[in-house]
């Protein structure tokens, strides 16, 4: 859907461009939405970066070490970090103006990359892949930062959404931030494995760098128009009291955080074990192919977002959604079949894009906007700091004892009807396990008395407030 389909507000040639609802400083009109425009563009160059080294580095750990373990550890350890530094993040966000945040999180990415790099040509390949020298982690953990501080923009992308975009049209522009993203995932999905299989990753590096390079050119110039946020005294760098205290003023919101976070405790499962499942199936370059073209999946369901929007009751969605990822995760692996894993994977991103756009369209209609990048930022740190506990565990157990385990005659006597025959059956039966978790815990969630509150607080929640109202220059 066009951005111009968002419905901007005329401008009154008489008066200056300002809404009681806008937060501090800023004129919503055909101004902010050429910006928010522009914003999503850098964002599908920054994304394309940052996501096509991370697919690179977690093929290539695996083709070289063949362990499962050691790229749940570089999975998990994303993660982890990503949960550390969100509520930090977040207050960064609150604190400084939204452009000036996403400069310094590219400045500082192509920095850690231009290191990685740095690291390999002083090294070499032979000594960097194997996986139990010091050499190989410092080599991921480097790569890992550039990552981690990319992730600093998506929060403050959240915010500029509610900045720059008509509240009735917020749920629509989530959706194309939903379907950049999907492109750029897929684009990244295919020559992320294509360039580990056919120019290593030495070159893959260069091209990263490269890439990172002119996200920042990119994004210089480009203007967002917002005032300096008004200084707050007494609040710290990881100001987590500002946050809770934002969090629960909204009734039914503290059980969402918690249903996410259960979610993405689940998620884990999958982040540790989906790339190995599927390498066992595929050739690493055909595997990049299987992702950029099931990442059709983000494209389409993000722009259906855009196109319909979510419906009255965003808090419905976001759980009905979530039913469909529980049943998909309890049938995609049922047999070895490379059909079903592809298709499963392309309708799971299908139905992320709704999930992903309901829960920001929530946060940005019942959270105050001088204190939205720290509850996206603690929203963020403790559903996310699920995903690693999940992934750290399951990599061990996976590979020494379900994945040994279903390779016995006991285990495919025991569970061979279920999940049938083949060299990837320890892991299927976890994918299985992961979605039945899942499917309790939504319908739990459906019958619920918080579901019910945050309905009806989203239902009747004011337009945002103002501090004050100036035009900016």
């Amino acid at each position: 859907m066009p951005l111009d389909d968002l419905d901007p507000i005329p401008a009154d040639p008489a008066a200056p461009l300002v809404e009681a609802h806008l937060p501090p400083g800023v004129a919503r009109g055909p101004e902010t939405l050429r910006a928010f425009r522009a914003v999503l563009a850098n964002t599908l160059v920054a994304n394309v970066t940052s996501s096509y080294l991370w697919f690179a580095l977690t093929f290539w750990a695996y083709l070289e070490t063949r362990s499962v373990m050691a790229t749940a550890i570089i999975g998990g350890g994303f993660m982890l970090f990503t949960a550390v530094f969100g509520t930090f993040f977040g207050t960064l966000v609150d604190h400084h103006r939204k452009k000036h945040v996403m400069v310094a999180s590219s400045t500082v990415t192509l920095v850690t990359y231009a290191l990685a790099g740095g690291i390999w040509l002083a090294l070499g390949e032979d000594r960097l892949a194997d996986w139990g020298s010091a050499w190989f982690w410092l080599f991921a953990a480097v790569i890992l930062v550039g990552g981690v501080v990319e992730s600093l923009r998506n929060i403050a992308l959240s915010t500029t959404v509610t900045l720059l975009v008509p509240e009735d049209g917020r749920d629509k522009a989530n959706g194309l931030v939903g379907t950049v993203q999907g492109i750029a995932f897929m684009i990244t999905s295919v020559f992320s494995g294509l360039s580990v299989g056919l120019l290593g990753m030495g070159w893959t590096l260069a091209i990263a760098i490269a890439l990172t390079g002119a996200s920042l050119v990119h994004l210089l110039p480009v203007g967002i128009p917002e005032l300096d946020p008004e200084p707050e005294e007494g609040v710290s760098r990881f100001d987590v009291r500002g946050a809770v205290a934002a969090i629960r003023s909204v009734p039914g919101l503290v059980a969402l955080i918690l249903f996410s976070t259960f979610n993405n405790l689940v998620s884990g499962v999958y982040i540790a074990l989906m790339d190995p499942y599927g390498l066992t199936l595929f050739s690493v370059e055909a595997w990049g192919i299987v992702l950029g073209v099931t990442g059709l999946g983000f494209v389409v369901g993000g722009g259906l977002v855009a196109k319909f929007g979510l419906g009255a009751n965003p808090v419905r969605t976001l759980l009905l959604v979530n039913l469909g990822v529980a049943g998909l995760g309890m049938t995609f692996t049922l047999r070895e079949w490379a059909w079903l894993y592809v298709l499963g994977i392309f309708l799971f991103m299908c139905i992320i894009p709704a999930a992903e756009s309901a829960e920001q369209t929530i946060l940005q209609r019942v959270v105050p906007f001088r204190t939205q990048g720290r509850v996206f930022g603690f929203a963020q740190s403790v559903e996310v700091a699920a995903s690693p506990i999940s992934a750290f565990m399951i990599g061990p157990i996976a590979e020494f004892w379900l994945i040994p385990y279903m390779e016995s005659s006991e285990g495919r006597s025991t569970w061979g009807w279920l999940v049938g025959s083949g060299e990837a059956r320890g892991i299927a039966l976890v994918f299985m396990g992961a979605g039945a978790i899942m499917l309790v815990t939504v319908l739990v969630a459906l019958a619920s008395a918080p579901y019910r509150r945050l309905s009806d607080a989203y239902a009747a929640a004011p337009p945002q407030q103002l501090e004050g109202v100036a035009t900016p220059d």
